[in-house]
């Protein structure tokens, strides 16, 4: 479970730029934060992660067996912990290029061993296999031995899940992680994102509403650093106007409890 709690990202001169967003994110959902540029979505997503220190609030992630993690107000030793157990998928995956696919994945549990181990013996065996299960999942088991820089663009976006699975996190975290894919490509990444939030949540930040609506089990709405929007994925019209700052009428808020007038527009 993934607890966020009234964040506040300020700059020198006062002007917010993530305020008071509060949100949590449990095991079966796939959350998407929708806005425009600028709004504060991967400014949200790095708070998160604890590569942006908020002014104000805290995030902590709660794991099955009640252990607590936070990424805010800790020490760098408490932070580097937390972080084992983020799973990040990035928008242009990030791969080490002169590395193995296999390799590549492998680098997902780092982590979780010594440094003495990484530098003198790497990877065990197991580890290996356990990284060629995450490849399979994602259909690029066949490729564990080619160089990730002889990959295309989706092929890479499929590895670097492979290595967040390969982690196996608490929750996952994927900053527009289809931005720079074409619709087919963006399509089996959303296929491969809808099914792991059934067994740890994804919250991901995304330009695309039609690929929300279709994969994505809730939505936020950033607008000026702030949510206006938390509900269904099938956002209306006037609501994405609204949230994308198309439009300054005010809208009222809608929550994961309330179904308003303008998602029932597009409805019934």
């Amino acid at each position: 479970m993934l607890y966020v709690t009234n964040i506040v990202v300020t700059l020198p001169n006062g002007k917010r730029l993530v305020n008071q967003v509060s949100f949590s994110v449990g095991r079966g959902e796939f959350v998407a934060i929708l806005g425009s540029s600028g709004a504060g979505k991967s400014l949200t997503l790095r708070c998160i992660v604890g590569l942006t220190k908020p002014s104000e609030g805290e995030i902590a992630l709660m794991g099955p067996s009640g252990k607590t993690y936070r990424t805010t107000n800790v020490k760098a030793q408490e932070l580097r912990r937390a972080r084992r157990h983020i799973g990040l998928i990035f928008q242009g995956s990030n791969l080490v290029k002169r590395l193995t696919v296999l390799e590549n994945v492998m680098l997902g549990r780092l982590g979780h061993i010594s440094p003495m181990r990484s530098w003198l013996l790497g990877f065990k065996d197991s580890e290996a296999r356990e990284a060629m299960v995450a490849l399979d999942r994602v259909k690029m088991a066949p490729f564990a031995a080619r160089l990730a820089g002889s990959l295309s663009g989706g092929e890479m976006q499929r590895v670097s899940i492979a290595r967040a699975m390969h982690q196996r996190p608490l929750v996952y975290l994927a900053d527009e992680p289809i931005s720079s894919l074409d619709p087919k490509n963006a399509d089996a990444i959303m296929s491969i994102l809808q099914p792991l939030s059934l067994e740890t949540p994804v919250v991901g930040a995304f330009h695309q509403p039609a690929a929300v609506a279709k994969y994505c089990t809730r939505a936020l709405g950033i607008r000026n650093g702030k949510i206006v929007y938390d509900g269904p994925a099938q956002i209306s019209p006037r609501q994405l106007e609204y949230i994308y700052g198309e439009s300054n009428s005010d809208l009222p808020f809608v929550d994961s409890e309330t179904k308003s007038e303008l998602y029932e527009e597009v409805t019934v």
